[in-house]
């Protein structure tokens, strides 16, 4: 399996670069998430990282890498979005604009 270090930008693991590992196509997961333990054993607080360009070059726009940026407000929950789910629906009780 091959890896590839990946920049982390934002939040607890800002400035960090660790070892990330590739899927079949090449690239490193579009989430990245990362358990933390809460203090004295209670649940365990989630950190969640997207995957976004680190660059492109310059004649054709290729993307030439990628980095992992903090996500503070992730609501996805770890589920697939796929075109016929339903939209979520926000507190307020209208479908989110955010996600869908």
């Amino acid at each position: 399996m091959k890896s590839q270090d990946t920049p982390f930008e934002g939040g607890p693991m800002d400035g960090r670069v660790l070892p990330v590992l590739c899927g079949p196509t090449g690239h490193p997961p579009k989430t990245y998430r990362i358990p933390v333990p809460g203090p004295d054993g209670g649940p365990p607080t989630m950190l969640v990282y997207r995957r976004v360009p680190r660059g492109h070059s310059r004649r054709l726009g290729l993307i030439q890498g990628w980095k992992y940026q903090y996500d503070p407000d992730d609501r996805s929950g770890g589920r697939l979005k796929w075109p016929w789910s339903k939209p979520d629906v926000a507190p307020s009780g209208k479908p989110d604009d955010a996600n869908g």
